[in-house]
């Protein structure tokens, strides 16, 4: 979701609206990975794209200015030749990110389980599936 696009979701639910922020496919990676430290985009992007697939400039950007405007960024335009901006964590997104990371150790810690659940139900709902398609083969 975009910067303009949020403003009317906002009004509506702005708790919502946060936690699809942080909890976004890209917001989740990009405060982890600003956990360790401020980056340079470039820096960035390639960060997050060591974790699964890379991001595109665009989504960088927009999940940038996103958990910008919401506090959880700082972003820091140096007046350099070539131009370098940096981007951190402010003191929220540092206690958003530390949470945030949590649950993804939790996730990676668990995963066993949870691989294990989905098998039980594909085999379950597998099984209940078959059970149904007998009585009409019977008629």
């Amino acid at each position: 979701m975009t910067v303009s696009d949020s403003r009317a979701a906002e009004a509506m639910c702005p708790y919502r609206l946060v936690l699809e922020h942080v909890t976004s496919r890209w917001g989740v990676l990009v405060l982890i990975e600003l956990l360790e430290g401020p980056h340079r985009f470039s820096e960035l992007r390639r960060a997050v794209g060591r974790v699964g697939r890379s991001v595109s400039e665009k989504m960088l950007t927009q999940t940038l200015q996103t958990l910008e405007r919401d506090g959880l960024v700082h972003r820091d335009a140096k007046p350099v030749i070539p131009p370098r901006v940096d981007y951190s964590l402010t003191p929220l997104g540092r206690e958003a990110a530390e949470r945030i990371r949590g649950l993804a150790e939790w996730t990676r810690e668990r995963m066993t389980d949870v691989e294990r659940a989905r098998q039980a139900y594909d085999e379950n709902r597998t099984a209940r599936q078959e059970a149904r398609a007998l009585p009409s083969r019977a008629s």
